[in-house]
Protein backbone atom coordinates (compact mmCIF):
# COMPACT_ATOMS: atom_id res chain seq x y z
CA UNK A 1 0.00 0.00 0.00
CA UNK A 2 3.05 2.28 -0.21
CA UNK A 3 2.89 5.29 -2.42
CA UNK A 4 -0.95 4.71 -2.88
CA UNK A 5 -3.40 6.98 -0.49
CA UNK A 6 -5.94 5.20 1.45
CA UNK A 7 -8.74 6.06 3.51
CA UNK A 8 -8.67 4.93 7.29
CA UNK A 9 -11.12 1.97 6.75
CA UNK A 10 -9.78 1.09 3.56
CA UNK A 11 -6.39 0.49 5.13
CA UNK A 12 -8.12 -1.13 8.05
CA UNK A 13 -9.59 -3.32 6.19
CA UNK A 14 -6.37 -4.15 4.21
CA UNK A 15 -4.78 -4.95 7.33
CA UNK A 16 -6.98 -7.10 8.68
CA UNK A 17 -7.09 -9.39 5.59
CA UNK A 18 -3.26 -9.26 5.81
CA UNK A 19 -3.44 -10.83 9.19
CA UNK A 20 -5.86 -13.80 8.34
CA UNK A 21 -9.52 -12.33 9.12
CA UNK A 22 -11.97 -13.89 7.16
CA UNK A 23 -14.70 -13.21 9.38
CA UNK A 24 -15.93 -10.22 11.37
CA UNK A 25 -19.47 -10.39 13.49
CA UNK A 26 -21.01 -7.06 14.27
CA UNK A 27 -24.05 -4.64 14.36
CA UNK A 28 -23.57 -2.05 11.78
CA UNK A 29 -23.81 1.64 13.18
CA UNK A 30 -22.82 5.18 11.92
CA UNK A 31 -19.62 5.22 13.47
CA UNK A 32 -17.87 3.16 11.76
CA UNK A 33 -19.43 2.77 8.37
CA UNK A 34 -15.99 4.24 6.01
CA UNK A 35 -14.95 0.61 7.57
CA UNK A 36 -18.27 -1.41 6.56
CA UNK A 37 -17.99 0.19 2.95
CA UNK A 38 -14.56 -0.80 2.93
CA UNK A 39 -15.30 -4.63 3.53
CA UNK A 40 -17.49 -4.49 0.55
CA UNK A 41 -14.11 -4.99 -1.53
CA UNK A 42 -12.51 -7.47 0.27
CA UNK A 43 -13.03 -10.97 0.93
CA UNK A 44 -14.14 -10.86 4.94
CA UNK A 45 -17.75 -12.17 5.66
CA UNK A 46 -19.47 -9.82 7.65
CA UNK A 47 -22.19 -11.51 9.80
CA UNK A 48 -25.24 -9.00 11.10
CA UNK A 49 -26.08 -9.73 14.49
CA UNK A 50 -28.74 -9.05 16.88
CA UNK A 51 -27.11 -7.74 19.95
CA UNK A 52 -23.47 -6.51 20.13
CA UNK A 53 -23.42 -8.76 23.27
CA UNK A 54 -24.46 -11.59 20.50
CA UNK A 55 -22.00 -10.39 18.11
CA UNK A 56 -18.83 -10.18 20.57
CA UNK A 57 -19.75 -14.04 22.30
CA UNK A 58 -19.85 -15.25 18.37
CA UNK A 59 -16.13 -13.79 18.12
CA UNK A 60 -15.15 -15.46 21.35
CA UNK A 61 -16.67 -18.48 20.05
CA UNK A 62 -14.87 -17.98 17.21
CA UNK A 63 -11.66 -17.30 18.99
CA UNK A 64 -11.21 -20.13 20.84
CA UNK A 65 -12.22 -22.46 18.02
CA UNK A 66 -9.42 -21.33 15.74
CA UNK A 67 -6.85 -19.87 18.10
CA UNK A 68 -7.25 -16.54 15.78
CA UNK A 69 -8.72 -13.41 17.26
CA UNK A 70 -12.40 -13.37 16.39
CA UNK A 71 -13.45 -9.89 15.60
CA UNK A 72 -16.18 -8.08 16.58
CA UNK A 73 -17.47 -4.85 14.85
CA UNK A 74 -19.76 -2.74 16.54
CA UNK A 75 -20.73 1.36 17.05
CA UNK A 76 -20.47 3.72 19.88
CA UNK A 77 -22.22 4.24 23.20
CA UNK A 78 -24.67 1.56 23.81
CA UNK A 79 -23.15 -0.59 20.47
CA UNK A 80 -19.86 -0.81 23.01
CA UNK A 81 -21.25 -1.48 26.07
CA UNK A 82 -23.29 -4.01 24.90
CA UNK A 83 -20.46 -6.01 23.91
CA UNK A 84 -19.04 -5.49 27.26
CA UNK A 85 -20.36 -8.54 28.06
CA UNK A 86 -18.50 -10.69 25.50
CA UNK A 87 -15.49 -8.82 26.18
CA UNK A 88 -15.33 -10.16 29.36
CA UNK A 89 -15.94 -13.93 28.92
CA UNK A 90 -12.61 -13.69 26.11
CA UNK A 91 -11.15 -12.00 29.47
CA UNK A 92 -11.60 -14.46 31.74
CA UNK A 93 -11.61 -17.39 29.41
CA UNK A 94 -8.50 -16.32 27.93
CA UNK A 95 -9.58 -16.18 24.47
CA UNK A 96 -8.11 -14.39 21.48
CA UNK A 97 -10.43 -11.62 20.30
CA UNK A 98 -10.48 -7.87 18.55
CA UNK A 99 -13.32 -5.40 19.45
CA UNK A 100 -13.33 -2.50 16.97
CA UNK A 101 -15.74 0.30 18.36
CA UNK A 102 -16.79 3.41 15.99
CA UNK A 103 -15.95 6.60 18.20
CA UNK A 104 -16.91 10.33 17.96
CA UNK A 105 -14.92 12.48 15.67
CA UNK A 106 -11.55 13.67 16.98
CA UNK A 107 -12.73 17.09 17.02
CA UNK A 108 -15.90 16.44 18.88
CA UNK A 109 -13.73 14.48 22.36
CA UNK A 110 -14.52 15.48 25.46
CA UNK A 111 -17.68 16.93 25.03
CA UNK A 112 -19.76 14.40 26.04
CA UNK A 113 -21.06 14.23 22.34
CA UNK A 114 -23.67 12.08 20.93
CA UNK A 115 -22.95 8.50 22.32
CA UNK A 116 -19.86 9.27 23.42
CA UNK A 117 -17.44 7.40 25.94
CA UNK A 118 -13.61 6.74 27.14
CA UNK A 119 -12.88 3.61 26.34
CA UNK A 120 -9.47 3.65 27.38
CA UNK A 121 -11.26 4.13 30.79
CA UNK A 122 -14.38 1.87 30.24
CA UNK A 123 -12.38 -1.35 29.00
CA UNK A 124 -9.02 -1.13 30.87
CA UNK A 125 -9.85 -3.49 33.52
CA UNK A 126 -11.64 -5.96 30.93
CA UNK A 127 -9.14 -6.47 27.95
CA UNK A 128 -4.73 -6.73 27.58
CA UNK A 129 -5.03 -3.55 25.62
CA UNK A 130 -7.29 -0.87 24.94
CA UNK A 131 -6.13 2.45 22.14
CA UNK A 132 -7.83 4.53 20.05
CA UNK A 133 -6.48 5.15 17.08
CA UNK A 134 -6.20 8.74 16.07
CA UNK A 135 -3.94 8.90 12.85
CA UNK A 136 -5.24 6.59 9.68
CA UNK A 137 -1.12 6.42 9.02
CA UNK A 138 -0.87 4.54 12.34
CA UNK A 139 -3.37 1.50 11.69
CA UNK A 140 -0.73 -0.97 10.57
CA UNK A 141 0.91 -0.27 13.93
CA UNK A 142 -1.86 -0.50 16.13
CA UNK A 143 -3.06 -3.54 14.05
CA UNK A 144 -0.14 -5.19 14.32
CA UNK A 145 0.47 -4.48 18.21
CA UNK A 146 -3.53 -5.78 18.65
CA UNK A 147 -2.77 -9.13 17.28
CA UNK A 148 -0.13 -10.01 18.92
CA UNK A 149 -1.00 -8.98 22.22
CA UNK A 150 -4.52 -10.91 21.59
CA UNK A 151 -2.72 -14.17 20.84
CA UNK A 152 1.10 -13.85 22.45
CA UNK A 153 1.20 -15.01 26.21
CA UNK A 154 -2.02 -16.03 28.09
CA UNK A 155 -4.48 -14.59 25.50
CA UNK A 156 -6.98 -12.72 25.77
CA UNK A 157 -9.53 -9.16 24.40
CA UNK A 158 -7.65 -6.21 22.55
CA UNK A 159 -10.20 -3.07 22.40
CA UNK A 160 -9.40 -0.65 18.93
CA UNK A 161 -11.34 2.67 19.58
CA UNK A 162 -12.30 4.10 15.56
CA UNK A 163 -13.06 7.74 15.43
CA UNK A 164 -15.33 7.76 12.54
CA UNK A 165 -13.23 10.81 10.83
CA UNK A 166 -10.08 8.94 11.67
CA UNK A 167 -11.93 6.09 9.20
CA UNK A 168 -12.85 8.69 6.51
CA UNK A 169 -9.56 10.35 6.26
CA UNK A 170 -7.13 9.79 3.67
CA UNK A 171 -3.50 8.43 4.22
CA UNK A 172 -0.20 6.38 2.56
CA UNK A 173 0.26 3.56 4.77
CA UNK A 174 3.57 1.92 5.53
CA UNK A 175 4.49 -1.20 4.28
CA UNK A 176 6.12 -4.17 5.13
CA UNK A 177 4.29 -5.65 7.86
CA UNK A 178 3.75 -9.30 7.99
CA UNK A 179 1.17 -11.47 9.14
CA UNK A 180 1.43 -11.65 13.13
CA UNK A 181 2.58 -14.96 14.70
CA UNK A 182 2.09 -15.98 18.41
CA UNK A 183 5.00 -15.08 20.71
CA UNK A 184 5.11 -18.47 23.74
CA UNK A 185 7.22 -18.88 25.90
CA UNK A 186 8.93 -22.40 26.53
CA UNK A 187 9.80 -24.23 29.62
CA UNK A 188 14.02 -24.48 30.56
CA UNK A 189 15.30 -27.51 30.25
CA UNK A 190 16.30 -27.68 34.28
CA UNK A 191 12.44 -26.63 34.83
CA UNK A 192 11.49 -30.14 33.16
CA UNK A 193 14.01 -32.38 34.96
CA UNK A 194 13.21 -30.62 37.85
CA UNK A 195 9.75 -31.71 37.05
CA UNK A 196 10.35 -35.27 36.17
CA UNK A 197 12.19 -35.58 39.71
CA UNK A 198 9.63 -34.51 42.09
CA UNK A 199 6.97 -36.15 40.20
CA UNK A 200 8.63 -39.16 40.01
CA UNK A 201 8.82 -38.99 43.64
CA UNK A 202 5.23 -38.53 44.63
CA UNK A 203 3.20 -41.13 46.08
CA UNK A 204 -0.32 -39.66 45.05
CA UNK A 205 -0.09 -37.23 42.09
CA UNK A 206 -2.88 -36.07 40.54
CA UNK A 207 -2.76 -33.52 37.05
CA UNK A 208 -5.30 -30.88 36.27
CA UNK A 209 -5.64 -29.31 32.28
CA UNK A 210 -6.94 -26.58 31.05
CA UNK A 211 -6.69 -22.70 29.59
CA UNK A 212 -5.58 -21.30 26.82
CA UNK A 213 -2.51 -22.09 24.17
CA UNK A 214 -3.55 -25.42 23.31
CA UNK A 215 -4.43 -27.14 20.08
CA UNK A 216 -5.19 -31.03 18.93
CA UNK A 217 -1.49 -31.74 18.59
CA UNK A 218 -0.51 -30.46 21.94
CA UNK A 219 -3.32 -32.54 23.78
CA UNK A 220 -2.41 -35.50 22.31
CA UNK A 221 1.21 -35.56 23.23
CA UNK A 222 -0.35 -34.80 27.01
CA UNK A 223 -2.69 -37.62 26.68
CA UNK A 224 0.59 -39.70 25.54
CA UNK A 225 2.35 -38.43 28.51
CA UNK A 226 -0.87 -39.32 31.03
CA UNK A 227 -0.74 -42.89 30.10
CA UNK A 228 2.85 -43.20 30.03
CA UNK A 229 3.19 -42.12 33.69
CA UNK A 230 -0.27 -43.59 34.48
CA UNK A 231 -1.68 -40.25 35.73
CA UNK A 232 -5.12 -39.61 36.86
CA UNK A 233 -5.75 -36.16 34.84
CA UNK A 234 -9.28 -33.81 35.56
CA UNK A 235 -10.43 -31.15 33.50
CA UNK A 236 -10.87 -27.29 35.12
CA UNK A 237 -14.26 -26.08 34.90
CA UNK A 238 -15.10 -26.02 31.72
CA UNK A 239 -12.63 -27.48 29.78
CA UNK A 240 -13.58 -30.66 29.84
CA UNK A 241 -12.95 -31.45 25.97
CA UNK A 242 -8.97 -31.39 26.44
CA UNK A 243 -8.83 -35.27 27.34
CA UNK A 244 -11.59 -37.85 25.73
CA UNK A 245 -13.99 -38.23 28.34
CA UNK A 246 -13.87 -42.48 27.52
CA UNK A 247 -9.92 -41.84 28.28
CA UNK A 248 -8.64 -44.73 31.02
CA UNK A 249 -6.55 -41.32 32.41
CA UNK A 250 -9.99 -38.90 32.66
CA UNK A 251 -11.08 -38.77 36.39
CA UNK A 252 -13.52 -35.76 35.81
CA UNK A 253 -14.67 -31.98 35.81
CA UNK A 254 -12.83 -30.28 38.40
CA UNK A 255 -15.52 -27.45 38.20
CA UNK A 256 -19.18 -26.65 39.68
CA UNK A 257 -20.76 -29.74 41.08
CA UNK A 258 -17.22 -31.68 41.28
CA UNK A 259 -18.07 -35.32 41.93
CA UNK A 260 -16.99 -35.28 46.15
CA UNK A 261 -14.59 -38.34 44.78
CA UNK A 262 -12.60 -36.45 43.21
CA UNK A 263 -12.61 -33.57 45.59
CA UNK A 264 -11.50 -35.81 48.11
CA UNK A 265 -8.69 -37.40 45.76
CA UNK A 266 -7.45 -33.72 44.75
CA UNK A 267 -7.22 -32.65 48.68
CA UNK A 268 -5.58 -35.80 49.20
CA UNK A 269 -2.56 -35.75 46.47
CA UNK A 270 0.46 -35.09 47.55
CA UNK A 271 1.93 -33.58 44.30
CA UNK A 272 -0.49 -31.33 41.93
CA UNK A 273 0.12 -31.05 37.82
CA UNK A 274 -1.63 -28.25 36.55
CA UNK A 275 -0.69 -27.52 33.28
CA UNK A 276 -2.91 -24.28 31.32
CA UNK A 277 -5.03 -23.90 34.19
CA UNK A 278 -5.66 -20.65 36.08
CA UNK A 279 -7.16 -22.52 39.45
CA UNK A 280 -9.35 -20.25 39.04
CA UNK A 281 -12.81 -19.91 41.89
CA UNK A 282 -15.21 -21.87 39.79
CA UNK A 283 -11.65 -24.98 39.05
CA UNK A 284 -10.69 -24.64 42.88
CA UNK A 285 -13.88 -25.03 44.75
CA UNK A 286 -13.68 -21.30 46.40
CA UNK A 287 -10.41 -21.57 46.58
CA UNK A 288 -9.89 -24.91 48.54
CA UNK A 289 -8.95 -27.33 45.84
CA UNK A 290 -5.98 -26.27 46.99
CA UNK A 291 -6.26 -23.73 49.38
CA UNK A 292 -4.27 -20.35 48.94
CA UNK A 293 -1.09 -18.99 49.09
CA UNK A 294 0.74 -22.56 50.23
CA UNK A 295 -1.01 -25.75 49.06
CA UNK A 296 -0.61 -28.71 51.76
CA UNK A 297 0.11 -30.54 48.15
CA UNK A 298 3.06 -29.96 46.12
CA UNK A 299 2.47 -27.88 43.17
CA UNK A 300 3.59 -27.39 40.14
CA UNK A 301 2.09 -25.01 37.99
CA UNK A 302 2.45 -24.35 34.13
CA UNK A 303 0.83 -21.19 32.59
CA UNK A 304 1.71 -18.81 29.59
CA UNK A 305 1.51 -16.13 31.65
CA UNK A 306 4.28 -15.11 34.27
CA UNK A 307 2.26 -12.68 35.95
CA UNK A 308 -0.44 -15.43 36.67
CA UNK A 309 2.05 -17.54 38.20
CA UNK A 310 2.21 -17.18 42.41
CA UNK A 311 -0.37 -14.83 41.92
CA UNK A 312 -2.95 -16.26 44.47
CA UNK A 313 -0.88 -19.79 44.89
CA UNK A 314 2.74 -20.00 46.14
CA UNK A 315 3.53 -22.76 43.10
CA UNK A 316 6.97 -25.39 44.96
CA UNK A 317 7.78 -25.23 40.85
CA UNK A 318 6.08 -22.37 38.98
CA UNK A 319 6.96 -22.83 34.76
CA UNK A 320 6.16 -20.00 32.45
CA UNK A 321 5.82 -21.43 29.02
CA UNK A 322 2.70 -21.89 26.49
CA UNK A 323 1.03 -25.11 26.47
CA UNK A 324 2.30 -26.58 22.75
CA UNK A 325 6.02 -26.06 23.86
CA UNK A 326 5.12 -27.13 27.21
CA UNK A 327 3.53 -30.65 26.00
CA UNK A 328 6.31 -31.38 23.79
CA UNK A 329 8.47 -31.01 26.67
CA UNK A 330 6.42 -33.55 28.34
CA UNK A 331 6.80 -35.74 25.65
CA UNK A 332 10.45 -36.04 26.16
CA UNK A 333 10.17 -37.12 30.06
CA UNK A 334 10.40 -40.82 30.70
CA UNK A 335 8.54 -42.04 33.75
CA UNK A 336 9.95 -43.98 35.94
CA UNK A 337 10.21 -47.78 36.01
CA UNK A 338 6.86 -49.60 36.63
CA UNK A 339 5.08 -49.98 38.29
CA UNK A 340 5.32 -46.39 39.58
CA UNK A 341 4.41 -45.63 42.65
CA UNK A 342 1.36 -44.76 42.62
CA UNK A 343 0.18 -48.00 40.90
CA UNK A 344 -4.21 -48.36 40.88
CA UNK A 345 -5.05 -44.16 41.71
CA UNK A 346 -5.84 -43.74 38.28
CA UNK A 347 -7.85 -46.82 37.77
CA UNK A 348 -9.60 -45.74 40.94
CA UNK A 349 -9.92 -42.26 40.23
CA UNK A 350 -11.30 -43.18 36.41
CA UNK A 351 -14.22 -45.74 38.14
CA UNK A 352 -15.42 -43.33 40.57
CA UNK A 353 -15.52 -40.83 37.03
CA UNK A 354 -17.62 -43.70 36.09
CA UNK A 355 -19.99 -44.43 38.71
CA UNK A 356 -20.39 -40.46 38.93
CA UNK A 357 -22.34 -40.64 35.42
CA UNK A 358 -24.93 -42.86 35.63
CA UNK A 359 -28.10 -41.19 35.22
CA UNK A 360 -30.01 -40.52 38.57
CA UNK A 361 -33.77 -40.28 38.73
CA UNK A 362 -34.94 -36.78 39.50
CA UNK A 363 -38.39 -35.67 39.85
CA UNK A 364 -40.85 -35.36 36.99
CA UNK A 365 -41.69 -36.98 33.66
CA UNK A 366 -38.94 -35.32 31.63
CA UNK A 367 -35.28 -36.65 32.73
CA UNK A 368 -32.44 -34.66 31.92
CA UNK A 369 -29.69 -37.52 32.81
CA UNK A 370 -31.64 -39.96 30.62
CA UNK A 371 -31.80 -37.37 27.68
CA UNK A 372 -28.11 -36.53 27.64
CA UNK A 373 -27.06 -39.83 28.07
CA UNK A 374 -28.94 -40.49 24.97
CA UNK A 375 -27.52 -37.39 23.34
CA UNK A 376 -24.00 -38.59 23.82
CA UNK A 377 -24.94 -41.83 22.32
CA UNK A 378 -26.46 -39.90 19.51
CA UNK A 379 -24.52 -37.68 18.71
CA UNK A 380 -21.37 -37.63 15.81
CA UNK A 381 -17.71 -37.99 17.58
CA UNK A 382 -17.29 -34.28 16.40
CA UNK A 383 -20.29 -32.65 17.64
CA UNK A 384 -19.90 -29.34 19.18
CA UNK A 385 -22.26 -28.74 22.23
CA UNK A 386 -22.22 -25.23 23.69
CA UNK A 387 -24.05 -23.69 26.79
CA UNK A 388 -24.10 -20.34 28.74
CA UNK A 389 -24.73 -20.08 32.29
CA UNK A 390 -27.01 -21.64 34.92
CA UNK A 391 -28.04 -24.99 37.01
CA UNK A 392 -29.20 -26.92 33.63
CA UNK A 393 -25.54 -26.71 32.07
CA UNK A 394 -24.68 -29.08 35.73
CA UNK A 395 -26.61 -31.56 33.17
CA UNK A 396 -24.56 -31.63 30.01
CA UNK A 397 -21.25 -31.13 32.46
CA UNK A 398 -21.74 -33.93 34.47
CA UNK A 399 -23.32 -36.61 31.95
CA UNK A 400 -22.30 -35.71 28.58
CA UNK A 401 -18.62 -37.53 27.77
CA UNK A 402 -16.91 -35.03 25.69
CA UNK A 403 -14.80 -37.05 23.22
CA UNK A 404 -12.38 -34.30 21.90
CA UNK A 405 -11.02 -31.31 21.25
CA UNK A 406 -13.03 -28.17 20.81
CA UNK A 407 -16.60 -30.41 21.07
CA UNK A 408 -17.42 -27.71 24.03
CA UNK A 409 -17.71 -24.29 23.60
CA UNK A 410 -18.88 -22.88 27.20
CA UNK A 411 -17.64 -19.75 29.32
CA UNK A 412 -15.70 -20.36 32.37
CA UNK A 413 -16.38 -16.15 33.10
CA UNK A 414 -20.04 -17.91 33.84
CA UNK A 415 -22.12 -15.65 31.99
CA UNK A 416 -25.13 -16.42 30.96
CA UNK A 417 -26.28 -16.10 26.90
CA UNK A 418 -23.59 -17.79 25.62
CA UNK A 419 -24.91 -20.73 24.58
CA UNK A 420 -27.01 -19.41 21.00
CA UNK A 421 -24.55 -16.88 19.60
CA UNK A 422 -21.54 -19.91 20.01
CA UNK A 423 -23.58 -22.22 17.83
CA UNK A 424 -23.99 -19.68 15.44
CA UNK A 425 -20.51 -19.04 15.18
CA UNK A 426 -19.26 -22.68 15.41
CA UNK A 427 -22.17 -23.53 12.59
CA UNK A 428 -20.94 -20.87 10.24
CA UNK A 429 -16.97 -21.91 11.04
CA UNK A 430 -17.76 -26.07 10.78
CA UNK A 431 -20.99 -26.16 8.61
CA UNK A 432 -20.31 -29.75 8.18
CA UNK A 433 -20.40 -30.24 11.99
CA UNK A 434 -23.64 -31.22 14.23
CA UNK A 435 -24.22 -27.97 16.77
CA UNK A 436 -26.33 -27.71 20.03
CA UNK A 437 -26.58 -25.55 21.91
CA UNK A 438 -28.09 -25.53 25.76
CA UNK A 439 -29.65 -22.90 27.55
CA UNK A 440 -32.07 -22.16 30.25
CA UNK A 441 -35.16 -20.23 29.94
CA UNK A 442 -33.50 -17.09 31.36
CA UNK A 443 -30.43 -17.82 29.67
CA UNK A 444 -31.74 -17.67 26.39
CA UNK A 445 -33.67 -14.72 26.46
CA UNK A 446 -30.16 -13.17 26.84
CA UNK A 447 -29.40 -13.63 23.35
CA UNK A 448 -32.00 -15.79 21.85
CA UNK A 449 -32.40 -13.37 19.33
CA UNK A 450 -29.32 -14.69 17.86
CA UNK A 451 -31.59 -17.53 16.46
CA UNK A 452 -32.73 -14.92 13.97
CA UNK A 453 -28.68 -14.50 13.11
CA UNK A 454 -28.69 -18.09 12.31
CA UNK A 455 -32.24 -18.44 10.28
CA UNK A 456 -30.40 -15.18 8.03
CA UNK A 457 -27.18 -17.46 7.27
CA UNK A 458 -28.75 -20.39 6.80
CA UNK A 459 -27.11 -22.11 9.29
CA UNK A 460 -28.54 -25.13 11.08
CA UNK A 461 -27.80 -25.30 14.78
CA UNK A 462 -30.20 -26.77 17.58
CA UNK A 463 -31.08 -24.92 20.79
CA UNK A 464 -32.40 -27.01 23.63
CA UNK A 465 -34.04 -24.54 26.06
CA UNK A 466 -34.54 -26.37 29.33
CA UNK A 467 -37.49 -24.43 30.64
CA UNK A 468 -38.19 -25.04 34.60
CA UNK A 469 -39.89 -21.44 35.10
CA UNK A 470 -36.89 -19.44 37.29
CA UNK A 471 -33.73 -18.42 37.50
CA UNK A 472 -32.01 -22.08 38.83
CA UNK A 473 -29.29 -21.16 40.08
CA UNK A 474 -30.04 -18.17 41.92
CA UNK A 475 -33.40 -19.91 43.09
CA UNK A 476 -30.69 -22.60 44.33
CA UNK A 477 -28.78 -20.05 46.27
CA UNK A 478 -31.81 -18.03 47.64
CA UNK A 479 -33.02 -21.32 49.21
CA UNK A 480 -29.96 -22.08 51.02
CA UNK A 481 -29.71 -18.87 51.85
CA UNK A 482 -32.92 -17.49 52.73
CA UNK A 483 -34.99 -20.31 52.72
CA UNK A 484 -39.21 -19.99 51.29
CA UNK A 485 -38.48 -16.30 50.99
CA UNK A 486 -38.69 -16.10 46.98
CA UNK A 487 -37.98 -12.75 45.74
CA UNK A 488 -36.85 -12.30 42.17
CA UNK A 489 -36.05 -15.33 40.84
CA UNK A 490 -39.74 -16.38 39.03
CA UNK A 491 -39.87 -16.34 35.32
CA UNK A 492 -42.98 -16.13 33.32
CA UNK A 493 -42.30 -17.52 30.15
CA UNK A 494 -43.33 -17.27 26.27
CA UNK A 495 -43.71 -20.32 24.29
CA UNK A 496 -40.20 -20.88 23.32
CA UNK A 497 -41.35 -23.40 20.12
CA UNK A 498 -43.52 -20.42 18.69
CA UNK A 499 -40.85 -18.23 19.49
CA UNK A 500 -38.64 -20.65 17.68
CA UNK A 501 -40.51 -20.88 14.65
CA UNK A 502 -41.43 -17.25 14.22
CA UNK A 503 -37.83 -16.72 13.77
CA UNK A 504 -37.94 -19.48 11.13
CA UNK A 505 -37.01 -22.34 12.90
CA UNK A 506 -38.72 -25.77 13.45
CA UNK A 507 -39.66 -25.34 16.96
CA UNK A 508 -40.77 -28.41 19.51
CA UNK A 509 -42.52 -28.55 22.62
CA UNK A 510 -41.21 -31.36 24.76
CA UNK A 511 -42.82 -32.42 27.87
CA UNK A 512 -41.53 -36.43 28.64
CA UNK A 513 -38.55 -38.36 28.05
CA UNK A 514 -39.91 -40.65 25.39
CA UNK A 515 -40.87 -37.72 23.40
CA UNK A 516 -37.54 -36.07 23.36
CA UNK A 517 -35.94 -38.68 20.47
CA UNK A 518 -38.51 -38.41 17.73
CA UNK A 519 -38.45 -34.66 18.22
CA UNK A 520 -34.08 -34.54 18.20
CA UNK A 521 -34.35 -36.67 15.03
CA UNK A 522 -36.80 -34.44 13.36
CA UNK A 523 -34.63 -31.18 14.69
CA UNK A 524 -31.37 -33.02 12.98
CA UNK A 525 -33.45 -32.93 9.81
CA UNK A 526 -34.04 -29.79 10.19
CA UNK A 527 -30.35 -28.72 10.74
CA UNK A 528 -29.13 -30.62 7.64
CA UNK A 529 -31.48 -28.58 5.22
CA UNK A 530 -29.43 -25.30 7.08
CA UNK A 531 -32.67 -24.55 9.06
CA UNK A 532 -32.17 -23.87 12.42
CA UNK A 533 -34.36 -26.01 15.44
CA UNK A 534 -35.42 -25.00 18.63
CA UNK A 535 -36.35 -27.56 21.13
CA UNK A 536 -38.50 -26.77 24.32
CA UNK A 537 -37.87 -28.67 27.14
CA UNK A 538 -40.06 -28.33 30.27
CA UNK A 539 -39.05 -29.69 33.13
CA UNK A 540 -40.34 -29.86 37.03
CA UNK A 541 -38.89 -26.92 38.93
CA UNK A 542 -38.11 -29.62 41.86
CA UNK A 543 -35.02 -30.87 39.63
CA UNK A 544 -32.98 -28.57 40.47
CA UNK A 545 -29.91 -30.26 40.57
CA UNK A 546 -28.83 -33.50 40.27
CA UNK A 547 -28.24 -34.73 43.71
CA UNK A 548 -31.18 -32.57 45.77
CA UNK A 549 -34.78 -31.03 44.32
CA UNK A 550 -35.37 -27.69 45.47
CA UNK A 551 -37.56 -28.82 48.07
CA UNK A 552 -34.49 -30.74 49.50
CA UNK A 553 -32.62 -28.00 49.62
CA UNK A 554 -35.04 -25.69 50.89
CA UNK A 555 -35.48 -28.34 53.77
CA UNK A 556 -31.64 -28.90 54.38
CA UNK A 557 -31.07 -24.99 55.38
CA UNK A 558 -34.28 -25.41 57.42
CA UNK A 559 -33.03 -27.63 59.48
CA UNK A 560 -29.45 -25.89 59.68
CA UNK A 561 -31.08 -22.86 61.05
Amino acid sequence: MNGAEKTGGEILARHLELHGVETAFGVPGESYLALLDALVDTNIRFVTCRQEGGAAMMADAHGKLTGRPGIAMVTRGPGATNAAAGVHIAFQDSSPMILLIGQVARDQTDREAFQEVDYRAMYAPLAKWVAQIDSADRIPEYLNRAFHTATSGRPGPVVLALPEDMLRERAEAPGGLERYSPIQAHPGAAAMADLRARLSAAERPMMIVGGATWNADALDRLRRFAEAWDLPVGASFRCQDYLDNRHPCYAGHVGIGIDPALAARIREADLLLVAGARLGEMTTGGYSLPAPPRPAQMLIHAHPDANELNRVYDADLAIATGMEPFAEALATLTPPTAPVPWAGRRADARAAYEAFIEPVAVPGPLQLPEIVQWLAERLPEDAILCNGAGNYAAWVHRFFPYRGWRTQLAPTSGSMGYGTPAAVAAKMLHPERTVVAFAGDGCFLMNGQELATAAQHGLGIIVIVIDNGMYGTIRMHQERAYPTRVSGTALRNPDFAALGAAHGAHGERVETTEAFAPAFERAMEAAASGRPALLHLVVDPEALTPTQSLSQIREASLKAR
